[in-house]
């Protein structure tokens, strides 16, 4: 008579080093998802006291430089590639939103032609950028 049983021993992966990794995983991503991209365009931005932010996905950025230089969506254009850009973006959605980011300290006229420019292709829906005033520099 046999009383001794044997014992199965079965081979389970150990699950916590995978465990471990998913979380580190799932904590980078929701970490690296936070951070805003800001083009690399040097641009100072004049302040404002409205905190209004508008974002949409259909909406073009034109950046003007101090120096006068304007850039579409973080790419250089000249005056006549902004109209064919603006012009495409009316045809393609005429409520598309135009964000102008200027330097404080670029020439008004060179706003002023961006608008035009836009407002004569048939966009009207037309933002300026500012900072938020922080009240410490004084500026009104």
């Amino acid at each position: 008579m046999n009383l001794r049983h044997e014992r199965r021993h079965t081979a389970a992966p150990d699950l916590t080093p995978l465990i471990d990794i998913i979380f580190q995983l799932v904590l980078f991503f929701m970490v690296s998802t936070q951070f805003v991209s800001s083009p690399g365009i040097e641009v100072d931005l004049p302040r404002s006291s409205a905190d209004t932010i508008l974002k949409e996905r259909e909406d073009l950025k034109v950046f003007v430089r101090a120096d006068g230089t304007a850039f579409l969506n973080d790419k250089p254009i000249s005056g006549p590639e902004l109209r064919e850009a603006l012009s495409a973006a009316s045809k393609r959605d005429p409520n598309t939103l135009i964000i102008i980011k200027a330097d404080k300290n670029v020439d008004h006229g060179a706003v002023v032609r961006v608008m035009d420019t836009a407002r004569s292709l048939g966009l009207s829906r037309l933002a300026i950028a500012t900072e938020a005033n922080t009240g410490a520099d004084g500026e009104p």
